[in-house]
């Protein structure tokens, strides 16, 4: 196998996500599919790709100590070759820095920076050196915020968010969790196979695995198990990729054979599926999207786990009026800022703003107003979020039942797995630092 330079490979994809606004992970697809790369610099390049995206304020911070100009005044490309060599002196143990500098001088001459190339080689070894004496050269500002945000590499006003929230030992926390690569969670589906048949195979395969607290049906991969659709069992319907913090939605709701259930926005279908496994496939489920494309994987995920209760409408939940009285159970897995998964989304941190969450709030609300309209008298709604911003979780519950006196919260039933997480407000906060896990709420009510 000829073998692409992988730094080159990487330098590629990012100059698309920094000059072309991309998402990290078309970027990067967009570079694999254009070069030729052992496993090993396949990893490399992930690595490098979305490390960077994701630590790019601290190593600008880096850049502004180290070269004679801001990293907000660098040419582009020179800006990302120094964040690469920075990435990895800083972060990575595996390059020796020799390798870490010589690559990134190749990588400022081949992409014509001529002279700027030596500035390159300058900064680096300045750096190195500096460590050398010192330890760590990366200077921190004394406010405690710019100091977290620089440190862990998040913008100050969702550092401050969790501040506010959690506390500063716990925001400290939160920014190393969040950066961390995510754990892979399968959810195996009891009507193809047995957890015992699923993990005999991924025995003979080499697959490490361990079970997951709480839900009784998940494991928990081990890290470096290559593409997802080679795995024993994917092709056999036999499990799902889902966080178990995910996992707990369903059973928070706790769908019953025949019942009509509502999954209001169901794309891409892991809880839709889930709750069709949970019922023995047997009734009917709904599944909600305004974006007919979303609902492809729906109905694409529940082919290939062989479920023929699951229907799918495209439509707003906001405008579906024809639900009206006519669902068991409804589903709310809400559109929200994502900010518990900002491990498995590299660059929301840097796309999300304050202002949107409280325009998504506004549209939580909404949706909420609109599809308990749904549920039969007596019925149960299930409203939760990847996210654990009160704004959108706790204040859109309390702002909803305070103008509708004939809903309630109700305790999960008897059967919930995990019933030592839920609050005494009766609803569930998963914590990532705490659970090792998504960030997620999730709350049952009853009309």
């Amino acid at each position: 196998m000829t073998d692409s330079n992988p730094r080159k490979v990487a330098f590629n994809a990012l100059r698309d996500v920094v000059l072309k606004g991309a998402y990290a992970e078309v970027a990067l697809d967009r570079a694999f599919s254009q070069a030729t790369l052992s496993p090993q610099n396949y990893g490399l390049v992930s690595e490098l790709v979305y490390g960077i995206v994701r630590r790019q304020r601290t190593l600008d911070a880096l850049i502004d100590q180290f070269a004679s100009k801001p990293a907000s005044e660098q040419p582009p490309k020179l800006r990302l070759i120094l964040q690469l060599g920075f990435y990895q002196l800083r972060y990575l143990t595996q390059v020796p820095p020799s390798a870490a500098v010589d690559t990134s001088v190749e990588l400022a001459k081949s992409n014509h920076l001529g002279k700027l190339s030596r500035v390159v080689n300058g900064i680096l070894r300045q750096y190195i050196r500096q460590r050398e004496k010192e330890g760590d050269p990366l200077h921190l500002p004394n406010d405690p915020i710019q100091k977290l945000g620089i440190q862990h590499s998040f913008p100050d006003w969702l550092i401050q968010l969790w501040c506010d929230e959690f506390g500063e030992a716990t925001a400290d926390q939160l920014g190393i969790w969040f950066n961390q690569s995510p754990n892979l969670d399968l959810r195996i589906n009891p009507l193809k196979t047995t957890p015992e048949a699923l993990e005999k195979a991924l025995t003979e395969a080499n697959i490490a695995y361990s079970p997951l607290p709480f839900v009784p049906l998940g494991l928990r991969l081990s890290s470096g198990v290559g593409k997802i659709e080679q795995l024993p069992g994917f092709t056999e319907g036999w499990w799902t990729v889902q966080d178990f913090s995910a996992q707990l939605v369903s059973y928070l709701l706790s769908p019953q054979a025949g019942e009509t259930i509502i999954d209001a926005c169901a794309a891409p279908g892991g809880k839709t599926t889930h709750i069709a496994e949970l019922m023995g496939d047997e009734g009917k489920i709904w599944a909600c999207d305004r974006a007919e494309s979303r609902l492809k994987k729906v109905t694409n995920n529940a082919q290939r786990l062989q479920l023929k209760s699951i229907e799918t409408r495209v439509g707003d939940a906001r405008e579906l009026s024809q639900f009206q009285n006519t669902a068991d159970r409804v589903l709310i897995d809400a559109p929200c800022s994502g900010l518990g998964t900002l491990h498995r989304r590299t660059d929301l941190r840097w796309r999300q703003t304050p202002e949107n969450l409280v325009q998504l709030a506004k549209l939580q609300q909404e949706i909420l107003t609109a599809t308990a309209t749904w549920v039969k008298p007596n019925g149960i709604l299930v409203y939760a979020t990847c996210t654990i911003n009160p704004l959108e979780n706790e204040d859109v519950i309390q702002a909803f039942l305070s103008h509708h006196p004939e809903w309630k919260i109700e305790a999960p039933p008897e059967t919930f797995p995990a019933q030592s997480l839920v609050s005494s407000s009766g609803w569930l906060k998963v914590i990532p630092t705490e659970h090792n896990s998504d960030g997620f709420f999730m709350v049952r009510l009853r009309r």
